[in-house]
């Protein structure tokens, strides 16, 4: 029986797709009724096509006053990010049977609370009566004795009672009245019934210019809500996708259960195979769709053309952050199998905890001070701005404060602004500054500082990678901060006419649709020949961090002040870069984080004084002491 591809979608549960239905009849406009990825088509009456999809395009809201005729007042279209919140309500028209109820509700429990619905008649259940429009909770959908039921929970005279329904119990129910206020998402999500429309008050506008169309002056309004589609399908004998509206205006009929779906190409996501047991590779698919987001193997990835996918695989990878004066930074993840080097640079930190954390049990950590402290504490030492340490050990050491021994956690360092160097030690909840000063100058590929060094690390690219998919995009940034290291998956793929050269396509931040075409009979690889660096937006980004967050435990908290403490006295703040160029280098590039923000007055640092000059004198490379800073005797 033909029906209105409007309400076909509505009514459309996405766990029975794929579906075939056959165009019938309807009315056409002038312009063509589907795309195929931007490109217009026609559509034919008694036509097969195949629906593989669908999603959300826009929500019609037609306006309504609230008196006794109901009259329309304006009709809008709302994108489904509208910022404005809903309060729901009830539908008035009934349920007939719980199965319908089920069916056309979302019954599950969810974070937006469980399903509450009434009867108008008592029911009977069990030994306790339900009056009828007393609110009953839908816990959740059970088999009891092979049969599909609700498993319900009702309050009468203060009892909680407990029964199940099967869902072909017959009557006339209707939802409860919802007092909590949603989204335009969430309801779209989880409160809007299949194959109906849903009646909603505007409570809360936000950021929104024409209010005054949203909300008539004088009368009580209310929208209803009715979603249209942008469906995806095939059409018989073809591999490439359309997309309709759903609101489309022609009737169809679904032939699922008589048609023979090898006439269809059988279309799946880059997410789809990931899920594929490993037995079914090597295959050869043809992308039907490009990627959504810029990557620089785009051009080996356009619609049409034909790919090898060896297997799927983890990947270790480290995420990395551009330093820059600009914004936004540049993010990007580096595979552990970089090809190129990297030397080291000077790290930046704020508390002496950072120092301790960042200290290799192998090499001491040299630093420079770039705050003052002042120590109230005979035991402990204070910091002038300048102060050179060599940080050695960690030690807890015993204080005498008024009579009571007291336990303080500290460094021990060298301090080698003076000569002879002298050992003292620096309480770990000192909150200075220190940049470090870098002596190595040895290259290290990517797996070595991973792992000889504490992330985060400073380096900068001092050999590019040559294997990598089109041009290593590191070479051209200035210092990248090594943050953390991920396991990601991928699906290593070639091009037809070159299997040897073999990159990771990343599942989670590419999903491609292909049809897959045939196995693959020739030569295949088990690691990438090719290094794929990816530069992620800020939303990836954060995603990444966000999730390798959850799954590392965090390091604990630097340890807070003591009672005893005394304020530090204010000595003023300032950046310490190395004496010259050649310096520069040997500290591993500390002016090139400290210069860029600092571009009229740098800080230069030697064993006996500090110096401020000016930037022309940096340009001819004459240093011209603009002043000097007291340094503690």
């Amino acid at each position: 029986m033909a029906t209105s591809f409007q309400r076909f979608i509505d009514s459309l549960d996405p766990k029975t797709l794929p579906r075939v239905l056959q165009i019938q009849a309807g009315v056409y406009y002038e312009d063509s009724p589907c795309e195929q990825f931007g490109n217009e088509r026609t559509l034919s009456t008694e036509e097969v096509m195949q629906i593989i999809g669908f999603k959300v395009k826009k929500v019609t809201a037609h306006i309504y006053s609230r008196n006794e005729d109901k009259d329309m007042l304006d009709t809008m279209d709302l994108p489904p990010d509208f910022s404005g919140l809903f309060r729901l309500i009830a539908d008035e028209t009934p349920y007939c049977s719980i199965g319908e109820l089920t069916r056309e509700l979302y019954v599950r429990p969810s974070h937006f609370g469980l399903l509450r619905f009434r009867s108008d008649i008592d029911l009977e259940v069990g030994n306790f009566t339900v009056s009828k429009d007393e609110q009953i909770l839908i816990r959740d959908l059970k088999e009891v004795n092979e049969v599909m039921s609700v498993n319900c929970e009702v309050l009468i005279k203060g009892d909680l009672h407990s029964f199940d329904l099967p869902l072909s119990y017959e009557g006339k129910f209707y939802e409860c009245q919802d007092e909590k206020t949603y989204t335009l998402n969430e309801i779209l999500s989880w409160k809007i019934p299949s194959n109906r429309k849903r009646n909603v008050v505007l409570s809360d506008v936000m950021e929104i210019s024409d209010i005054s169309k949203l909300c008539p002056k004088g009368l009580e309004w209310f929208m209803v809500l009715k979603p249209v589609y942008e469906v995806e399908a095939m059409l018989q004998f073809r591999h490439d996708i359309i997309c309709l509206l759903s609101d489309l205006d022609i009737d169809v009929i679904d032939i699922t259960h008589r048609f023979d779906m090898k006439y269809f190409s059988q279309m799946v996501t880059t997410h789809e195979i990931f899920e594929r047991n490993s037995k079914e590779f090597p295959m050869i698919v043809e992308i039907i769709s490009s990627p959504v987001t810029k990557c620089i193997f785009s051009n080996l990835l356009m619609p049409g053309k034909k790919i090898i996918i060896h297997k799927k695989h983890q990947s270790d990878r480290v995420i990395a952050s551009e330093f820059s004066s600009y914004s936004p930074k540049k993010h990007f993840l580096i595979p552990s199998n970089y090809k190129g080097k990297f030397k080291r640079k000077a790290r930046m930190f704020s508390t002496v905890y950072d120092l301790r954390i960042a200290k290799n049990e192998r090499d001491d950590l040299h630093v420079v001070a770039t705050k003052a402290f002042h120590s109230p504490y005979k035991e402990f030492s204070s910091i002038c701005v300048g102060d050179q340490f060599l940080v050695k050990t960690f030690q807890s050491k015993e204080m005498l404060f008024e009579g009571k021994k007291t336990v303080v956690d500290a460094l021990i360092c060298i301090k080698m602004t003076e000569t002879p160097f002298t050992e003292v030690s620096l309480p770990l909840y000192v909150e200075g500054g220190f940049v470090e000063v870098v002596h190595d100058k040895k290259k290290y590929y990517l797996t070595e500082l991973c792992k000889s060094f504490q992330l985060p690390l400073n380096v900068k690219v001092s050999i590019r990678d040559l294997f990598a998919v089109g041009e290593d995009i590191l070479a051209t940034t200035s210092v990248l901060q090594l943050e953390e290291q991920i396991t990601d998956s991928y699906l290593l793929v070639s091009t037809l006419n070159r299997p040897e050269e073999v990159w990771e396509l990343p599942v989670q931040r590419q999903n491609l649709t292909v049809q897959l075409i045939s196995s693959f009979q020739g030569k295949t690889f088990s690691s990438p020949t090719r290094t794929n660096i990816e530069e992620v937006n800020e939303e990836d980004y954060y995603m990444l961090r966000r999730y390798e967050n959850q799954v590392q435990h965090p390091p604990p908290r630097p340890p807070k002040t003591p009672l005893c403490a005394e304020p530090a006295t204010k000595i003023p703040e300032v950046n310490v870069i190395p004496k010259s160029s050649s310096s520069a280098e040997e500290n591993g590039g500390a002016s090139e984080l400290l210069g860029s923000s600092q571009e009229d007055r740098l800080i230069m640092c030697t064993e006996k004084k500090i110096s401020v000059i000016t930037k022309d004198a940096v340009a001819d490379n004459r240093p011209k002491v603009g002043g000097q800073l007291p340094r503690k005797k």
